[in-house]
């Protein structure tokens, strides 16, 4: 007589892929949820007006509603989250600042990957702020755009100039490193001690990069959030710069796997591109490529993108035009490595003088 016995559950692999894809797209939608939430009190995103005037398969290019005839900027956000960290409120705005000053603003939108596509890596990523750079200067050298990244999106501005110098004036990097060699940075130091790989298909939800990032920085992602919203309580738009920063937090982006596990390889545990050795379009970057003018904004008491993430591929450049400028620690920020976005001092202090750089680099 037969009988039946229970047989063990089998997952194929793409089975598995997409259990876990379906998982962190809930987590990502129930943040998104909570956001939702803060905008019932007053906390939602209101930027400012602009158009897409450029698209490809993972960006689109904005550009934003001003006079349009000055100087043009490229704007490059890191791709983990959405771009109105630069635009967080109308007294919180870089982009705001920009136009005020008569500057042609851009920016880059990296969208999500489309149907789960997780082959977009960083040359995919360069080539596209190349495109949107060749969109503005059409040709024209004197329409040639001053580039400004922040963090990994300023990174990977840097990696595009490097790939194609001349469509570009100048690189302004935003607390982004380039060298990642041991002692760079605290972030890198964790990153590189994390023996744990990173798949190389599919995507990565933007909530599990975030509690990957909580979980091997606790100091930097969670513990200075929470002394820095105790500080603000008794500065009030402090506190409402705070809340903004924390609901923005919550607006995740999924990137591709590749593009991860590139940063994560290449950069992070290979130093590929301080080294000149990074392997982008079939080309080995590095400081060498570098052909352009650069200034760099780093925060001291920012664990990501400090100085010595800077200095030391700044020395490699030859015959450089570089520049470094401090930019002072700010309650009200959330991460000090966002002051230099939504800080008031930044405003008041730093920005001006990277509007002066790129008066005298135009």
């Amino acid at each position: 007589m037969n009988v039946w016995q229970p047989q063990p559950l089998v997952l194929e692999t793409g089975t598995l892929t997409n259990l876990r894809a379906a998982q962190a797209a809930t987590m990502d939608d129930l943040r998104r949820v909570q956001a939702h939430t803060l905008d019932l009190f007053g906390f939602g995103v209101h930027e400012c007006d602009h158009e897409i005037v450029a698209s490809g398969p993972h960006w689109r290019l904005r550009r934003y509603s001003g006079p349009g005839n000055g100087i043009p900027l490229l704007m490059i956000p890191a791709p983990i989250k959405r771009p109105y960290i630069w635009d967080l409120a109308p007294t919180a705005s870089i982009v705001r600042f920009c136009l005020d000053r008569g500057f042609d603003v851009h920016m880059v939108e990296w969208l999500p990957p489309a149907n789960g596509d997780g082959s977009a890596g960083l040359s995919a990523y360069a080539n596209a702020i190349v495109e949107a750079g060749e969109t503005i200067g059409a040709g024209h050298a004197d329409n040639l755009p001053f580039v400004i990244g922040h963090s990994l999106g300023g990174t990977l501005a840097a990696i595009a100039c490097s790939l194609r110098p001349e469509v570009v004036r100048g690189l302004i990097l935003l607390g982004a490193p380039l060298s990642f060699g041991p002692g760079s940075s605290p972030f890198r130091d964790v990153v590189v001690a994390n023996r744990n790989g990173v798949a190389q298909f599919g995507t990565v939800a933007g909530s599990e990069l975030s509690q990957s990032c909580a979980l091997l920085s606790p100091g930097t992602f969670v513990w200075s959030r929470w002394v820095d919203g105790v500080l603000s309580l008794s500065d009030p738009a402090a506190f409402d710069t705070h809340v903004r920063i924390e609901r923005w937090a919550l607006d995740e982006v999924p990137l591709p796997c590749r593009l991860v596990h590139q940063i994560v390889e290449r950069l992070y545990r290979e130093n590929g591109f301080e080294a000149g050795t990074l392997d982008v379009a079939g080309r080995a970057l590095g400081p060498s490529d570098m052909h352009l003018p650069v200034l760099a904004v780093v925060n001291d008491a920012d664990e990501i993108g400090p100085r010595a993430a800077i200095e030391p591929f700044f020395a490699r450049m030859p015959d450089a035009d570089t520049e470094i400028v401090s930019q002072p620690a700010e309650i009200g920020v959330g991460l000090q490595h966002l002051a230099v976005l939504a800080g008031r001092r930044a405003q008041a202090e730093t920005w001006p003088k990277i509007a002066q750089w790129i008066a005298g680099h135009a």
